[in-house]
């Protein structure tokens, strides 16, 4: 009986451990679904409600302009103005409509119902949205009389915000700028970081606890106090507002990180083994590129995945040390025009945005196996 106790509490508490998991996960995938979501919805809808919704028919409150008379026809007697709400295709409806130059509320008249107004005019709006406007007189108008309606909007999705972004000008390029920028940082920093942790791993120089200190203490440095020196390093160099030198930037600020990190994986891993490729005459390059490496790589592939979604998703960096021209525009200060002179455009902002989102969703999930075991690494030793 005193065995069965433990045995259910750590049941218990096994439960409740995953169900906080699950909570974060779901807190964590809530903005994901949601932006995937409203880059699907139609743009009428998505500027009318929010992206939960989009399983629901919503109403619309909206207006309208009557074509002018110019477009009048004679029939029977009397003058006719036809138009429509909608265009062809489209699956709204018209449930209500009045005020403007009818007469009361936008909900006071149904569709289907003949509406009499003053000077024997007639006025029939049917659900699909065309109307149906006569007159005893011509028509003398020289702009559409404005009057208001409530359109059924039932769910639609559709492909066309993705569209739309992929044609604008610009997107195309700032995707492909953004992978020039990140694979050559991430490869620059990788590299220079395995170097660097295997050395203070496994060989003996002067100073080297003291060196690395200062290395982990770089990690605390704001980047942005040194954003304007290195500019302005870089303009001396010649290599200012270009794409190796942004490639060094990231490169430098994200080395402490690096070296720390796969400095501890590599510390962890057994000494034996080391020690007996350097009694067998292996030398430091060989150890190196033959043992430690291809034990290392879950730490390599956790700080590749931390740097290349930093440096993607990175707009400071780009805006100091890149020019914003077709040729250097990143994707994330693509996405920053877009939402500062296309504000009202959503479609445009939610589909541009999970484009961006993609590739750093894709890396993560191809390298996760390696992510948890490159991050816990050297936590616990023996």
């Amino acid at each position: 009986m005193s065995r069965r106790i433990p045995l259910l509490r750590l049941t218990i508490g096994g439960i409740l451990a995953r169900i906080v998991l699950l909570c974060i996960v779901i807190i964590w995938t809530i903005p994901t679904v949601g932006l995937l979501v409203s880059s699907l919805r139609d743009k009428d809808q998505l500027a009318i409600s929010g992206w939960w919704t989009a399983l629901q028919s919503v109403t619309a409150n909206a207006r309208t302009r009557t074509p002018n008379s110019e477009n009048q026809i004679e029939q029977d007697g009397r003058y006719v103005i036809t138009g429509s709400i909608f265009e062809a295709g489209d699956n709204r409806s018209v449930q209500s409509y009045g005020g403007g130059f009818l007469s009361g509320e936008l909900t006071d008249h149904q569709v289907g119902n003949l509406l009499t107004l003053e000077n024997g005019e007639t006025f029939l709006m049917q659900a699909d949205g065309s109307y149906e406007w006569t007159s005893p007189q011509p028509f003398d108008l020289e702009n559409g009389r404005l009057f208001y309606y409530v359109s059924y909007n039932p769910p639609r999705f559709t492909l066309d915000n993705y569209r739309e972004v992929l044609s604008r000008s610009g997107v195309r390029e700032a995707f492909f700028n953004t992978l020039t920028v990140t694979l050559p940082s991430v490869l620059i920093a990788t590299t220079i970081a395995a170097f660097a942790a295997y050395g203070f791993s496994w060989m003996h120089f002067p100073r080297r606890r003291f060196l690395l200190l200062v290395i982990i203490g770089l990690q605390v440095v704001p980047l942005q106090m040194s954003l304007i020196p290195v500019l302005r390093m870089y303009n001396d160099l010649g290599i200012g507002k270009t794409f190796p030198g942004i490639w060094i930037a990231h490169t430098g600020f994200g080395l402490p990180l690096a070296i720390f990190l796969i400095r501890n994986y590599m510390a962890s891993l057994p000494k034996e083994i080391i020690e007996s490729a350097k009694m067998d005459g292996a030398s430091e390059s060989q150890i190196f590129t033959r043992i430690v490496i291809p034990l290392s790589l879950p730490a390599l592939a956790s700080y590749a995945t931390f740097e290349f979604l930093w440096v993607w998703n990175d707009l400071l960096v780009s805006l100091v040390f890149l020019n914003q021209r077709p040729d250097q525009i990143v994707l994330t200060s693509k996405l920053r025009e877009l939402l500062g002179s296309q504000g009202e455009n959503w479609q445009v902002l939610t589909s541009s945005a999970f484009v961006s989102l993609i590739v750093p969703l894709l890396v993560f999930f191809l390298l996760q196996r390696y992510f948890v075991r490159g991050l816990t690494a050297g936590s616990v030793k023996g």
